[in-house]
């Protein structure tokens, strides 16, 4: 069975924006405010970090809940892990997701300055210094079978659609626009030339692009 690379549920503005400018610590969007694009997928029931019962069901949650479903590894940049640029000063972080990071899979995390692997809770982060198709090679064998998820960030994604390695995308529109910052794209027309699109309207004011190859 074929492996797919996959983006799934990443999150744009109207205007083609994935994160916004001088990424910190505090602020892994920089000056775009997280929860203005994620505002549809932390409302559902099946949001991973929710404390309280409830939550939307329908097509928001849809997504949210096929999420990890038949992904064996994730790919993603550097500024996804963490906002250091440079050699690693310090060994002793271990990135922004926590002690229980929401993959449950080898991630394989794309940067310059290698360093050892790290494994908190059932996620093993591998550093590798590789062009694209080389890292989905990897990623692959790891996945043992299973789809690989392309986590982002915006650069990381331009990269693997630059090489024509991706198979699937399904990028969330946000009805906001954030006016500056890392754009995925001008228009979602930019990639009809090797992608059908079909775009599906959510009450939550999202709407979701899904991108299958032609």
């Amino acid at each position: 069975m074929e492996q797919l690379l996959r983006v799934m549920n990443f999150n744009v503005s109207r205007d083609g924006i994935g994160a916004g400018e001088h990424q910190t610590l505090e602020s892994p969007f920089g000056h775009a405010h997280p929860e203005r694009l994620f505002a549809w997928a932390g409302a559902t029931a099946s949001w991973p970090m929710r404390t309280d019962p409830g939550g939307s069901r329908g097509l928001d949650d849809y997504f949210t809940r096929d999420f990890a479903h038949n992904i064996g590894a994730e790919i993603m940049g550097r500024n996804k892990f963490g906002p250091q640029r440079g050699p690693w000063l310090d060994h002793d972080w271990l990135g922004w997701w926590g002690e229980e990071p929401p993959f449950h899979t080898p991630v394989f995390v794309m940067t310059h300055h290698i360093r050892p692997a790290i494994t908190l809770s059932d996620t093993t982060f591998h550093f590798v210094d590789d062009d694209p198709g080389t890292v989905l090679e990897r990623a692959r064998k790891a996945a043992q079978g299973k789809d690989v998820r392309l986590g982002g960030g915006v650069s990381t994604i331009r990269q693997f659609l630059d090489a024509d390695l991706v198979d699937t995308l399904h990028v969330a529109v946000a009805p906001v626009e954030l006016g500056s910052g890392i754009r995925l794209w001008k228009t979602p027309d930019e990639l009809l030339d090797r992608f059908h699109l079909e775009i599906v309207p959510s009450a939550s004011g999202v709407a979701h692009h899904l991108f299958w190859r032609k």
